[in-house]
Protein backbone atom coordinates (compact mmCIF):
# COMPACT_ATOMS: atom_id res chain seq x y z
CA UNK A 1 0.00 0.00 0.00
CA UNK A 2 1.29 3.55 -0.95
CA UNK A 3 1.54 6.75 1.00
CA UNK A 4 1.84 10.09 -0.74
CA UNK A 5 0.48 13.57 -0.59
CA UNK A 6 -2.31 12.81 -3.01
CA UNK A 7 -3.55 9.95 -0.86
CA UNK A 8 -3.73 12.19 2.15
CA UNK A 9 -6.76 13.75 0.48
CA UNK A 10 -8.54 10.54 1.48
CA UNK A 11 -8.64 11.81 5.04
CA UNK A 12 -11.99 13.42 4.49
CA UNK A 13 -15.33 12.83 6.13
CA UNK A 14 -16.47 10.22 3.59
CA UNK A 15 -18.19 8.13 6.23
CA UNK A 16 -19.19 10.90 8.59
CA UNK A 17 -22.73 10.96 7.31
CA UNK A 18 -23.07 7.19 7.29
CA UNK A 19 -24.01 7.03 10.95
CA UNK A 20 -25.92 9.76 12.83
CA UNK A 21 -23.95 11.42 15.60
CA UNK A 22 -26.28 10.09 18.26
CA UNK A 23 -25.57 6.52 17.10
CA UNK A 24 -21.80 6.77 17.19
CA UNK A 25 -21.49 6.10 20.90
CA UNK A 26 -23.37 2.83 20.42
CA UNK A 27 -21.15 1.89 17.49
CA UNK A 28 -18.05 2.66 19.56
CA UNK A 29 -19.33 0.27 22.23
CA UNK A 30 -19.85 -2.41 19.58
CA UNK A 31 -16.30 -1.76 18.42
CA UNK A 32 -14.90 -2.37 21.91
CA UNK A 33 -16.93 -5.58 22.12
CA UNK A 34 -15.61 -6.70 18.73
CA UNK A 35 -12.03 -6.11 19.87
CA UNK A 36 -12.59 -8.32 22.91
CA UNK A 37 -14.67 -11.03 21.31
CA UNK A 38 -13.03 -11.31 17.87
CA UNK A 39 -9.60 -9.71 17.80
CA UNK A 40 -8.24 -10.62 21.23
CA UNK A 41 -8.79 -14.41 20.88
CA UNK A 42 -7.13 -14.41 17.47
CA UNK A 43 -4.22 -12.32 18.71
CA UNK A 44 -3.72 -14.53 21.73
CA UNK A 45 -3.54 -17.59 19.46
CA UNK A 46 -0.61 -15.85 17.69
CA UNK A 47 1.29 -15.29 20.93
CA UNK A 48 0.24 -11.70 21.61
CA UNK A 49 0.14 -10.96 25.33
CA UNK A 50 -2.68 -9.15 27.08
CA UNK A 51 -0.31 -6.33 28.00
CA UNK A 52 0.59 -5.73 24.33
CA UNK A 53 -3.07 -5.85 23.33
CA UNK A 54 -4.09 -3.31 25.94
CA UNK A 55 -1.24 -0.94 25.09
CA UNK A 56 -2.19 -1.09 21.41
CA UNK A 57 -5.78 -0.05 22.02
CA UNK A 58 -5.29 2.34 24.92
CA UNK A 59 -7.25 5.44 23.96
CA UNK A 60 -8.00 4.10 20.45
CA UNK A 61 -11.45 4.69 19.01
CA UNK A 62 -13.02 4.54 15.58
CA UNK A 63 -11.72 6.91 12.93
CA UNK A 64 -14.84 8.03 11.11
CA UNK A 65 -12.90 9.94 8.46
CA UNK A 66 -11.39 6.88 6.79
CA UNK A 67 -12.73 5.87 3.35
CA UNK A 68 -14.93 2.91 2.44
CA UNK A 69 -16.52 2.47 5.86
CA UNK A 70 -19.69 0.45 6.33
CA UNK A 71 -21.04 1.21 9.83
CA UNK A 72 -23.33 -1.40 11.40
CA UNK A 73 -26.81 -1.22 9.91
CA UNK A 74 -25.68 0.32 6.61
CA UNK A 75 -24.90 -1.15 3.20
CA UNK A 76 -21.81 -0.57 1.04
CA UNK A 77 -22.09 2.21 -1.53
CA UNK A 78 -19.86 3.05 -4.48
CA UNK A 79 -18.31 6.42 -3.64
CA UNK A 80 -19.37 9.21 -6.00
CA UNK A 81 -15.90 10.66 -6.31
CA UNK A 82 -12.58 8.97 -7.01
CA UNK A 83 -10.15 10.05 -4.31
CA UNK A 84 -7.37 7.47 -4.64
CA UNK A 85 -4.67 8.82 -6.93
CA UNK A 86 -3.76 5.43 -8.42
CA UNK A 87 -7.21 5.13 -10.00
CA UNK A 88 -7.83 8.72 -11.07
CA UNK A 89 -6.72 10.81 -14.03
CA UNK A 90 -3.46 9.41 -15.50
CA UNK A 91 -2.09 12.83 -16.39
CA UNK A 92 -2.53 14.02 -12.82
CA UNK A 93 -0.79 10.95 -11.45
CA UNK A 94 2.24 11.63 -13.65
CA UNK A 95 2.45 15.28 -12.66
CA UNK A 96 5.72 17.11 -13.12
CA UNK A 97 6.48 17.49 -9.43
CA UNK A 98 5.96 13.83 -8.56
CA UNK A 99 7.98 12.49 -11.48
CA UNK A 100 10.84 14.96 -11.22
CA UNK A 101 11.03 14.78 -7.43
CA UNK A 102 11.15 10.98 -7.35
CA UNK A 103 13.78 11.01 -10.11
CA UNK A 104 16.10 13.63 -8.62
CA UNK A 105 16.09 12.19 -5.11
CA UNK A 106 16.31 8.70 -6.55
CA UNK A 107 19.57 9.55 -8.31
CA UNK A 108 20.93 10.92 -5.04
CA UNK A 109 19.92 7.74 -3.24
CA UNK A 110 21.44 5.62 -6.02
CA UNK A 111 24.82 7.23 -5.32
CA UNK A 112 24.44 7.08 -1.54
CA UNK A 113 23.38 3.43 -1.45
CA UNK A 114 25.22 2.05 -4.47
CA UNK A 115 26.78 -0.80 -2.50
CA UNK A 116 23.53 -1.93 -0.87
CA UNK A 117 21.59 -1.66 -4.12
CA UNK A 118 24.19 -3.74 -5.96
CA UNK A 119 24.19 -6.40 -3.24
CA UNK A 120 20.40 -6.64 -3.20
CA UNK A 121 20.24 -6.80 -7.00
CA UNK A 122 22.81 -9.61 -6.96
CA UNK A 123 20.82 -11.68 -4.46
CA UNK A 124 17.30 -10.95 -5.72
CA UNK A 125 17.69 -10.09 -9.40
CA UNK A 126 15.65 -6.92 -8.88
CA UNK A 127 17.28 -3.82 -10.44
CA UNK A 128 18.22 -1.07 -8.03
CA UNK A 129 16.35 1.52 -10.10
CA UNK A 130 13.08 -0.35 -9.52
CA UNK A 131 13.66 -0.55 -5.78
CA UNK A 132 14.45 3.16 -5.67
CA UNK A 133 11.32 4.11 -7.61
CA UNK A 134 9.09 2.12 -5.26
CA UNK A 135 10.78 3.65 -2.22
CA UNK A 136 10.27 7.11 -3.69
CA UNK A 137 6.62 6.56 -4.54
CA UNK A 138 5.76 4.96 -1.22
CA UNK A 139 7.33 7.38 1.25
CA UNK A 140 9.38 9.95 -0.62
CA UNK A 141 12.51 7.98 0.33
CA UNK A 142 11.45 8.07 3.96
CA UNK A 143 10.79 11.82 3.99
CA UNK A 144 6.99 11.80 3.99
CA UNK A 145 5.32 11.95 7.39
CA UNK A 146 3.28 8.87 8.30
CA UNK A 147 0.37 10.24 10.31
CA UNK A 148 -1.95 7.57 11.65
CA UNK A 149 -2.05 5.14 14.56
CA UNK A 150 -1.98 1.73 12.87
CA UNK A 151 -4.25 0.18 15.50
CA UNK A 152 -6.85 2.91 15.03
CA UNK A 153 -6.75 2.53 11.24
CA UNK A 154 -6.80 -1.26 11.11
CA UNK A 155 -9.22 -1.49 14.01
CA UNK A 156 -11.67 0.83 12.29
CA UNK A 157 -11.37 -0.85 8.90
CA UNK A 158 -11.43 -4.33 10.38
CA UNK A 159 -14.61 -3.51 12.26
CA UNK A 160 -16.50 -1.64 9.55
CA UNK A 161 -15.14 -1.46 6.03
CA UNK A 162 -15.81 -3.01 2.65
CA UNK A 163 -12.84 -5.37 3.22
CA UNK A 164 -13.32 -6.05 6.91
CA UNK A 165 -11.86 -9.57 6.89
CA UNK A 166 -8.66 -8.46 5.18
CA UNK A 167 -8.09 -5.58 7.59
CA UNK A 168 -8.85 -7.78 10.61
CA UNK A 169 -6.09 -10.14 9.49
CA UNK A 170 -3.76 -7.17 9.13
CA UNK A 171 -4.70 -5.93 12.60
CA UNK A 172 -3.68 -9.25 14.12
CA UNK A 173 -0.40 -9.09 12.18
CA UNK A 174 0.24 -5.57 13.51
CA UNK A 175 -0.23 -6.87 17.05
CA UNK A 176 2.31 -9.60 16.33
CA UNK A 177 4.80 -6.94 15.19
CA UNK A 178 4.23 -5.00 18.39
CA UNK A 179 4.59 -8.13 20.50
CA UNK A 180 7.90 -9.04 18.88
CA UNK A 181 9.27 -5.53 19.36
CA UNK A 182 10.21 -5.07 15.71
CA UNK A 183 9.18 -1.41 15.56
CA UNK A 184 11.05 1.36 17.37
CA UNK A 185 9.26 2.96 20.31
CA UNK A 186 6.13 4.86 19.21
CA UNK A 187 6.75 3.95 15.55
CA UNK A 188 3.53 2.04 14.86
CA UNK A 189 2.28 4.78 12.57
CA UNK A 190 0.68 3.97 9.25
CA UNK A 191 -0.96 5.30 6.12
CA UNK A 192 -4.74 5.62 5.89
CA UNK A 193 -4.78 1.94 4.85
CA UNK A 194 -2.52 0.59 7.60
CA UNK A 195 0.80 0.41 5.72
CA UNK A 196 3.99 0.72 7.76
CA UNK A 197 7.45 2.20 7.44
CA UNK A 198 9.46 3.51 4.51
CA UNK A 199 8.44 0.75 2.06
CA UNK A 200 4.82 1.00 3.25
CA UNK A 201 4.39 -2.69 3.96
CA UNK A 202 1.10 -3.96 5.25
CA UNK A 203 1.76 -5.76 8.56
CA UNK A 204 1.42 -9.25 7.06
CA UNK A 205 3.93 -8.29 4.36
CA UNK A 206 6.36 -7.09 7.00
CA UNK A 207 6.15 -10.47 8.74
CA UNK A 208 6.67 -12.31 5.44
CA UNK A 209 9.15 -10.15 3.52
CA UNK A 210 11.01 -7.64 5.70
CA UNK A 211 14.76 -8.20 5.32
CA UNK A 212 17.99 -7.19 7.05
CA UNK A 213 20.06 -5.08 4.68
CA UNK A 214 22.70 -3.72 7.05
CA UNK A 215 23.69 -6.92 8.84
CA UNK A 216 22.56 -5.97 12.35
CA UNK A 217 20.20 -8.92 12.64
CA UNK A 218 17.04 -6.78 12.45
CA UNK A 219 14.67 -5.72 9.69
CA UNK A 220 13.99 -2.11 10.60
CA UNK A 221 11.87 -0.59 7.82
CA UNK A 222 11.29 2.50 9.94
CA UNK A 223 14.82 3.81 10.44
CA UNK A 224 17.18 1.75 8.25
CA UNK A 225 17.49 2.72 4.60
CA UNK A 226 19.49 -0.44 3.89
CA UNK A 227 16.76 -2.60 5.42
CA UNK A 228 14.16 -0.73 3.38
CA UNK A 229 16.06 -1.42 0.15
CA UNK A 230 16.56 -5.09 1.02
CA UNK A 231 12.92 -5.52 2.02
CA UNK A 232 11.56 -4.10 -1.24
CA UNK A 233 13.93 -6.29 -3.26
CA UNK A 234 13.00 -9.36 -1.24
CA UNK A 235 9.29 -8.67 -1.70
CA UNK A 236 9.56 -8.39 -5.49
CA UNK A 237 11.80 -11.44 -5.79
CA UNK A 238 9.39 -13.55 -3.75
CA UNK A 239 6.52 -12.37 -5.95
CA UNK A 240 8.21 -13.64 -9.09
CA UNK A 241 10.45 -10.93 -10.51
CA UNK A 242 12.17 -12.40 -13.59
CA UNK A 243 15.87 -11.39 -13.58
CA UNK A 244 17.14 -10.09 -16.88
CA UNK A 245 13.78 -8.93 -18.20
CA UNK A 246 12.66 -5.31 -18.26
CA UNK A 247 9.28 -4.09 -17.01
CA UNK A 248 8.06 -2.84 -20.38
CA UNK A 249 8.40 -0.45 -23.33
CA UNK A 250 6.39 2.45 -24.68
CA UNK A 251 5.01 1.59 -28.11
CA UNK A 252 2.86 2.85 -30.95
CA UNK A 253 -0.30 0.86 -31.64
CA UNK A 254 -1.71 1.16 -35.18
CA UNK A 255 -5.44 1.51 -35.69
CA UNK A 256 -5.52 -2.02 -37.10
CA UNK A 257 -4.71 -3.40 -33.63
CA UNK A 258 -7.68 -3.32 -31.27
CA UNK A 259 -7.20 -1.75 -27.86
CA UNK A 260 -9.45 -4.57 -26.62
CA UNK A 261 -6.42 -6.87 -26.88
CA UNK A 262 -5.14 -5.39 -23.63
CA UNK A 263 -4.62 -7.46 -20.50
CA UNK A 264 -2.39 -9.98 -18.71
CA UNK A 265 -4.49 -12.86 -20.03
CA UNK A 266 -3.89 -11.96 -23.69
CA UNK A 267 -0.13 -12.16 -23.86
CA UNK A 268 1.94 -13.28 -26.83
CA UNK A 269 5.65 -13.15 -27.72
CA UNK A 270 6.82 -9.61 -28.35
CA UNK A 271 7.90 -10.58 -31.88
CA UNK A 272 4.24 -11.45 -32.61
CA UNK A 273 3.12 -8.01 -31.44
CA UNK A 274 5.75 -6.60 -33.77
CA UNK A 275 4.28 -8.59 -36.64
CA UNK A 276 0.92 -6.91 -35.97
CA UNK A 277 2.54 -3.52 -36.46
CA UNK A 278 3.28 -2.51 -32.88
CA UNK A 279 6.62 -0.73 -32.68
CA UNK A 280 8.76 0.71 -29.92
CA UNK A 281 8.66 4.51 -29.85
CA UNK A 282 11.51 6.56 -31.26
CA UNK A 283 12.49 3.93 -33.77
CA UNK A 284 14.25 1.85 -31.13
CA UNK A 285 14.37 -1.90 -31.56
CA UNK A 286 13.17 -4.21 -28.83
CA UNK A 287 16.13 -5.89 -27.12
CA UNK A 288 16.75 -9.16 -28.90
CA UNK A 289 16.54 -11.21 -25.70
CA UNK A 290 13.05 -9.77 -25.06
CA UNK A 291 11.54 -10.55 -28.46
CA UNK A 292 10.79 -14.20 -27.71
CA UNK A 293 9.51 -13.36 -24.23
CA UNK A 294 5.84 -12.85 -23.50
CA UNK A 295 4.52 -9.31 -23.72
CA UNK A 296 1.16 -7.80 -22.86
CA UNK A 297 -0.59 -4.77 -24.30
CA UNK A 298 -1.18 -2.01 -21.76
CA UNK A 299 -3.23 1.09 -22.57
CA UNK A 300 -4.02 2.77 -19.24
CA UNK A 301 -6.04 5.57 -20.88
CA UNK A 302 -7.23 3.54 -23.86
CA UNK A 303 -6.57 5.41 -27.09
CA UNK A 304 -6.29 8.63 -25.08
CA UNK A 305 -2.72 8.22 -23.88
CA UNK A 306 0.55 6.30 -24.15
CA UNK A 307 0.58 2.59 -24.94
CA UNK A 308 3.01 -0.04 -23.76
CA UNK A 309 4.11 -3.62 -24.19
CA UNK A 310 4.84 -4.85 -20.68
CA UNK A 311 6.49 -8.00 -19.40
CA UNK A 312 5.53 -10.31 -16.53
CA UNK A 313 7.63 -8.07 -14.28
CA UNK A 314 5.07 -5.30 -14.70
CA UNK A 315 2.53 -7.51 -12.96
CA UNK A 316 5.00 -8.22 -10.16
CA UNK A 317 5.03 -4.45 -9.61
CA UNK A 318 1.24 -4.57 -9.48
CA UNK A 319 1.52 -7.09 -6.66
CA UNK A 320 3.05 -4.25 -4.66
CA UNK A 321 0.11 -1.96 -5.43
CA UNK A 322 -2.78 -3.16 -7.59
CA UNK A 323 -2.80 -0.22 -9.97
CA UNK A 324 -1.63 0.01 -13.57
CA UNK A 325 -0.64 3.63 -13.03
CA UNK A 326 1.40 2.77 -9.94
CA UNK A 327 3.37 0.03 -11.71
CA UNK A 328 3.86 2.27 -14.73
CA UNK A 329 5.09 5.14 -12.56
CA UNK A 330 7.62 2.85 -10.87
CA UNK A 331 8.97 1.51 -14.15
CA UNK A 332 9.11 4.95 -15.73
CA UNK A 333 10.81 6.68 -12.78
CA UNK A 334 13.27 3.80 -12.51
CA UNK A 335 14.22 4.32 -16.16
CA UNK A 336 14.63 8.04 -15.57
CA UNK A 337 16.87 7.41 -12.56
CA UNK A 338 19.21 4.99 -14.30
CA UNK A 339 19.00 5.84 -18.00
CA UNK A 340 18.01 9.49 -18.04
CA UNK A 341 14.83 8.72 -19.96
CA UNK A 342 12.54 11.62 -20.78
CA UNK A 343 8.76 11.89 -20.74
CA UNK A 344 6.54 9.43 -22.56
CA UNK A 345 6.34 10.09 -26.28
CA UNK A 346 2.54 10.29 -26.21
CA UNK A 347 0.72 12.65 -23.87
CA UNK A 348 -2.15 11.86 -21.55
CA UNK A 349 -5.58 12.93 -22.75
CA UNK A 350 -8.10 14.67 -20.52
CA UNK A 351 -9.58 11.44 -19.18
CA UNK A 352 -10.25 10.00 -15.75
CA UNK A 353 -12.44 12.86 -14.52
CA UNK A 354 -15.74 10.97 -14.33
CA UNK A 355 -17.42 10.25 -11.03
CA UNK A 356 -16.58 6.81 -9.76
CA UNK A 357 -20.31 6.19 -9.33
CA UNK A 358 -20.87 6.93 -13.04
CA UNK A 359 -18.17 4.45 -14.06
CA UNK A 360 -19.81 1.87 -11.80
CA UNK A 361 -23.14 2.45 -13.56
CA UNK A 362 -21.46 1.82 -16.92
CA UNK A 363 -19.86 -1.32 -15.54
CA UNK A 364 -23.21 -2.66 -14.36
CA UNK A 365 -24.71 -2.02 -17.79
CA UNK A 366 -21.83 -3.84 -19.46
CA UNK A 367 -22.19 -6.75 -17.03
CA UNK A 368 -25.88 -6.97 -17.96
CA UNK A 369 -24.75 -7.46 -21.56
CA UNK A 370 -22.41 -10.29 -20.59
CA UNK A 371 -19.12 -8.43 -20.34
CA UNK A 372 -16.55 -9.23 -17.64
CA UNK A 373 -15.56 -5.81 -16.29
CA UNK A 374 -13.77 -7.13 -13.22
CA UNK A 375 -16.50 -5.95 -10.85
CA UNK A 376 -18.66 -2.83 -10.77
CA UNK A 377 -16.36 -0.88 -8.46
CA UNK A 378 -16.12 2.35 -10.42
CA UNK A 379 -12.46 1.74 -11.30
CA UNK A 380 -11.47 1.61 -14.97
CA UNK A 381 -9.14 -1.39 -14.86
CA UNK A 382 -8.05 -3.37 -17.90
CA UNK A 383 -11.18 -5.58 -17.91
CA UNK A 384 -13.41 -2.52 -17.93
CA UNK A 385 -11.31 -0.77 -20.58
CA UNK A 386 -11.34 -3.66 -23.01
CA UNK A 387 -15.04 -4.39 -22.36
CA UNK A 388 -15.77 -0.81 -23.36
CA UNK A 389 -13.69 -1.36 -26.50
CA UNK A 390 -15.58 -4.52 -27.38
CA UNK A 391 -18.92 -2.79 -26.80
CA UNK A 392 -17.83 0.13 -28.97
CA UNK A 393 -16.77 -2.23 -31.75
CA UNK A 394 -20.10 -4.05 -31.56
CA UNK A 395 -21.87 -0.69 -31.94
CA UNK A 396 -19.81 0.12 -35.02
CA UNK A 397 -17.98 2.86 -33.14
CA UNK A 398 -14.22 3.52 -33.07
CA UNK A 399 -12.87 1.72 -30.03
CA UNK A 400 -11.28 4.06 -27.47
CA UNK A 401 -11.31 1.57 -24.55
CA UNK A 402 -11.96 4.17 -21.86
CA UNK A 403 -15.16 5.35 -20.15
CA UNK A 404 -16.64 8.56 -21.51
CA UNK A 405 -19.57 10.59 -20.20
CA UNK A 406 -21.81 9.91 -23.22
CA UNK A 407 -21.52 6.14 -22.71
CA UNK A 408 -23.64 6.15 -19.55
CA UNK A 409 -26.88 6.95 -21.37
CA UNK A 410 -25.94 4.94 -24.45
CA UNK A 411 -25.28 1.83 -22.37
CA UNK A 412 -28.58 2.16 -20.53
CA UNK A 413 -30.64 2.05 -23.70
Amino acid sequence: MTLKAACLALILALAAAAAPAQDRAAVERQFRGWLEQVVWPRAAEQGVTRATFERAFDGVGLNWELPDLVPPGTTPQTPKRQRQAEFGAPGKYFNRGSVDGATATGREMARRHAGTLAAVEKTTGVPGRIILAIWGRESGYGRVAIPHDVFEVLGTKGFMSTRAGYFTDELVAALQIAEAGHAPERAMKSSWAGALGQPQFMPSNFLAYAADGDGDGRADIWRSEADTIASIGHYLARHGWVPGRDWGFEVTVPGTVSCALEGPDQGRPIREWEALGIARVGGKAFPEHERDGEGFLLMPAGRNGPAFLVTPNFYVLKDYNMSDLYALFVGHVGDRIQYGMGDFSAGWGAVGGLYRSDVAAMQRALEAQGHDVGGADGLAGFKTRRSIGRWQQAQGMPATCFPEAAMKSALSR
